[in-house]
């Protein structure tokens, strides 16, 4: 991932200073992480997460059982060794909050030339900084006008919904409320898939192989939420019919699969660690993956992707494997979250 550029003054000074010139702040949002890569932590984060209703649709008492009596008694071990592997050892921070902060100071900057001081800042759905903090934290700052961009290209109610939630949550708790406006997914934005398009070039392009099938992995939601009608599905398929268009690819050589099934119940198909299987058993010797779903590398690419399914895919005779990064703050990722945030800042400026 790339350096977050140097900003001649600090974070929260920047913000104070750009706040009360303008008024206006700019809040990014993505999904979360521990603070820590251990068990307490984890389990921490995880309790949250899994808490929220949007994410476990039913938290009556046997969820509850299930959560606090299984779940957060054995998973937090097995995963904080997962986010150790993967952990920013240098910033004592996992690599979704190091891009995440990247991608805001980048943006502060992006828009510094707009010459009307607009306050960026970051914060986490679940974990630190938390939403609610980092809008307190703009709203004290003197910012009257705010926008809120959840870093989820595809709309579903399990993650753009719940930001919606939250940030509307601590706005309850104001007598002088900013005004707010939420920025919408992006799943069809040509700017969007223009990037994704010019990233996979250059990711294969660096590769040392050709790889037969470039398989796109999003992560999975449970079929029910599909049928009660949200329309995560209908915007990954439109992400992969566009981008397919865009690379001159057909289905068979970019399919689209699903990652991170949790519990038994039916969730999107194909599934991606099947589908990685399938192909190599196929005799499909050589795969490239991309995360379009992912504006930023975390667990579910670095660990999940990267490690889980490439140890899959060569056990069952696959030879060469690649992890496509995301867009992460290259220039192509920022391009995508400036263009928006000038979009969505029309006739706030």
């Amino acid at each position: 991932m790339n350096e977050a550029l140097p900003l001649v003054m600090a974070a929260p000074q920047r913000r104070a200073a750009a706040a009360q010139a303008a008024g206006v702040g700019v809040l990014i949002v993505n999904l979360g992480t521990p603070d820590a890569p251990d068990a307490v932590s984890v389990r921490r984060y995880l309790k949250e997460f899994l808490s929220d209703p949007r994410v476990i649709e039913n938290q009556g008492p046997v969820w509850r059982l299930v959560l606090n009596g299984v779940i957060l008694r054995i998973r937090p071990r097995r995963k904080a060794r997962d986010y150790a592997s993967i952990w920013n050892t240098q910033r004592n921070e996992s690599p979704l909050k190091t891009t995440t902060r990247a991608q805001a100071e980048k943006l502060a900057l992006a828009l510094a030339p707009l010459g009307n001081g607009i306050a960026v800042d970051w914060a986490m759905r679940y974990g630190n900084p938390s939403l609610a903090s980092r809008l307190a934290q703009l709203v004290a700052d003197g910012c009257e006008r705010l926008l809120i961009i959840p870093l989820y290209p595809q709309y579903c109610a399990a993650t753009t919904a719940t930001v919606c939630d939250e940030a509307f949550r601590a706005l309850a708790r104001l007598r002088r409320q900013p005004a707010l406006r939420v920025a919408p997914p992006y799943y069809n934005e040509p700017f969007y898939i223009e990037a994704l398009a010019q990233a996979t070039r250059a990711g294969l392009t660096g590769l040392a192989f050709k790889p037969q099938v470039i398989l796109a992995s999003f992560h999975g939601v449970p079929k029910t939420f599909i049928d009660a009608g949200d329309p995560y599905y209908a915007h990954c398929a439109e992400t992969m019919r566009l981008l397919r268009e865009r690379l001159e690819l057909d289905e068979s050589t970019l399919p689209l699969t699903f990652q991170s099934r949790f519990g038994r119940g039916e969730w999107l198909a194909p599934a991606t660690v099947e589908t990685v299987a399938s192909l190599a058993r196929r005799g499909v010797r050589r795969i490239a993956v991309i995360t379009p779903g992912f504006s930023a590398d975390c667990l579910e690419t670095l660990e999940e992707i990267a490690v889980d399914n490439a140890h899959v895919f060569k056990m069952n005779g696959g030879e060469s494997f690649a992890a496509l990064p995301c867009l992460n703050d290259s220039e192509q990722g920022m391009q995508v979250i400036h263009k928006l945030a000038l979009r969505e800042l029309s006739g706030w400026l």
